[in-house]
This record gives C-alpha cells, structure tokens and sequence, in this order.
C-alpha cells in the first residue's frame, strides 16, 4: 500500500457503512456513523437531515469552522482573502439490493484484494478516500496536510444522501447552506478517469387515449395502439445534434400498462419515457419536441436534472490530463447535475459494478485514489 493508515483506516469506516443499510431516504444510521467517525478525527460537522459535512477549518488547521452557521442553517461570506473554495463529495445512500447476491449485501466480506458489499462501490469508496484526503489536508489523523501546512481552508467534504433517488432533501438542500464553491470533486466510480460531461435525466409520464368497447365486436378505439405509434416513433428518432463526449440524446420506453380484461378494449395506455439529454438541448426544448410529434398526453417528472459538463481547459482538468487520465463522458446522472458551478466525476471503481449483485470495491483502488486525489489536490 502506498497510504497504509489512510487505507486501512478507510477500509474499515466503509466495512462499517456497508453494515448499516442506507436505501435512499433511509441514511440516519449512516449519517450518523459519519457523523460520529468525523467528531473523533477531531472536526466540527454539520448536519442537515441526512446530509453531513465538514466547512472549513481555521488555517492552524483547527477543527472550528471559520464561517460559522446561524440556528437557521445561512452561511455567513467567506472572510477576505479566503480564496476558492473546493468542494469533496460523495453519497452514502444505496440502491436496493438486487437478486442474485452469493454474498449478503450488507456483510463486509473480503475475498483478496476485494471488499464486498452493498454501496461499496458506488460510491462508498470514493466517500472513504475523499474524506481520508481531507483528512490529510487538515492535517488531523497523525498526518501533517501539504508540505506540513494544513490547507483545508479551500477545501469543504460533504456526504450527501438521496443521490440515488435525485431526492430534493439531498444536495439540492444542502448546496445553499454552503460558502460559494468555486469548483467540485464527486466521488463516482470512473476508474479514477475524469469525466468531464454527463448527460441529463428526464422521466415523462405519457397517457394514450381510446374509448372502451367489447373486444368481439367491431368498437372502441384502442389506446394500446395510439400509444405503440407514439412508441415507434420515438424508437426510431434521432435528436440531430450530439457530441464527442456525450453521444446524442437517448430516449427508451421503459414501462407500459393498459387494459382491465381481456373482452374489453383499452381505453387508456400509459407508459414512461427515460431520457437522457446530451447538452445541446435542455430538458425543456426536449420535452416540447414531443410534446410536437406524440397524440399522447405528456407529463414531465421535472426538468431540473440537465447535463453538465466543464470545459478541458479548466486547470483541474488539465492537471488531470498531466498526470495521464482521459477526460471522458458519463452516460449515468449523478449529483453533479444539482451543481452550478465546474465539477467533474472522479472516484474508485467502475461504474459497470454499480446497482449489480456482488457489488465490490478493490483495496487497492482506494489507496490509489487517495494518492492520486492528494496528489492533484496538492497541484491544484
């Protein structure tokens, strides 16, 4: 191991993670491990329901934040001279398991180099390396921060929770109890490639309408059959504009429902479209596109969960390409798109692990992560 404290140390705080379930909007227990685990590394967090974070210490590297929280949870500014200010986040909220698990999702097992386990991969190893970095960038759990000075200042860790489920009491709750942030680190499994991009994620609630009618004689208007057009229409279109990054704008019908009986024709159809929206288009523009070409009644989910990307010019991006990662684009929605400020995905593991039975992170992916993380951080 290159950081045989920080690792084992990080190990063992996600083996305790991973034995506290935390399906979204069900995080207490784990915050509270969180919680507990910062107060005995000596740091003052602070807590919005489910959602832990630690503000910036004083420059003696100190567990007190300089900017304190009034009892109505408002930040007061960054003091003068403070600087930009980085965000460190990961989520501990999980999926639910799925079948097929030959290990009990919620029994740290390690087999190898492998720690098994429900959340351990997405993103409970990213959670446990960022803050372990934090923690060396303060200067607290016997290391000594950056050249032996402390510069946690720039620096806030926040756990969020309800990513899983783009939950309002999530980070979109949390984001403006904080100090302006200037740039952001989110802990996703990429392999610890920066991606740069990720698409959008809208969810439209579609109604078919028909008349009910007796399925043997010749009446009725079918709506299964005004929805399978409006269906075949969208499996075959192609938004014009896409990008190197991100592809074009991905539409899937996922779920279907119509009919009571088997003798009565449907006078009603549902089904759901996901879409993932690219960023030349935003939510809004797609969802009056359909609203153009479908007969069925549509009903958008939200539109606030849009594509973001940073531009491969921002130095944290390009101190990453310095050390030889690729900049890439991410299909899958994070946190990130609550964000308005730069922010890339950068965490252990891969993401083709995630919401998987025998869901695992690799030891060694998080002592890398905490190399690569200190080592950029120290740069940057």
């Amino acid at each position: 191991m290159k950081n045989p404290q920080m690792t084992t140390e990080a190990v063992e705080l996600l083996k305790r993670l991973i034995a506290t379930p935390s399906i979204s909007r069900d995080e207490k227990a784990a915050a509270d491990v969180l919680e507990a685990y910062m107060k005995e590394k000596g740091l003052n967090p602070q807590r919005h329901g489910n959602n832990v974070w630690c503000s910036p210490p004083t420059p003696e590297g100190g567990g007190h934040s300089q900017w304190e929280t009034n009892e109505e949870h408002r930040v007061s500014p960054p003091p003068s001279g403070a600087g930009g200010l980085i965000l460190l986040n990961a989520h501990i909220d999980t999926v639910k398991p799925v079948a097929g698990w030959q290990h009990d999702p919620f029994t740290p097992t390690i087999e190898d180099d492998k720690l098994y386990g429900l959340g351990s991969n997405d993103c409970g190893g990213g959670l446990v390396a960022l803050l372990m970095t934090y923690l060396g960038l303060i200067g607290s759990n016997g290391l000594n921060g950056f050249d032996g000075k402390p510069i946690a200042p720039h620096f806030i860790f926040l756990a969020s929770c309800e990513e899983e489920v783009s939950g309002k009491n999530g980070i979109e709750a949390v984001l403006p109890l904080l100090p302006p942030i200037d740039f952001a680190i989110v802990g996703e499994p990429t392999g610890m490639q920066p991606a740069i991009a990720e698409k959008g994620l809208m969810v439209i609630d579609a109604t078919a309408h028909g008349k009910a009618g007796h399925a043997a004689r010749n009446e009725g208007d079918n709506a299964i059959y005004h929805a399978m057009k409006d269906i075949q229409w969208l499996s075959g279109w192609q938004f014009p504009k896409q990008t190197e990054l991100l592809g074009p704008v991905k539409q899937t019908v996922t779920i279907i429902n119509a009919g009571t009986q088997h003798n009565v024709i449907p006078d009603v159809c549902t089904f759901t479209i996901d879409v993932r929206s690219n960023e030349c288009y935003t939510n809004e523009e797609i969802f009056a596109f359909f609203q153009e070409h479908l007969t069925s009644e549509l009903k958008a989910r939200s539109f606030r969960l849009s594509s973001s990307s940073i531009s491969a010019e921002h130095p944290f991006v390009q101190a990453c390409i310095k050390e030889g990662l690729t900049p890439f684009g991410s299909p899958t929605l994070s946190d990130q798109a609550l964000m308005r400020f730069p922010s890339l995905k950068l965490g252990p593991g891969e993401s083709s692990r995630s919401h998987t039975a025998d869901e695992y992170i690799k030891i060694s992916e998080i002592d890398d992560a905490i190399s690569l993380y200190t080592k950029l951080l120290k740069g940057f």
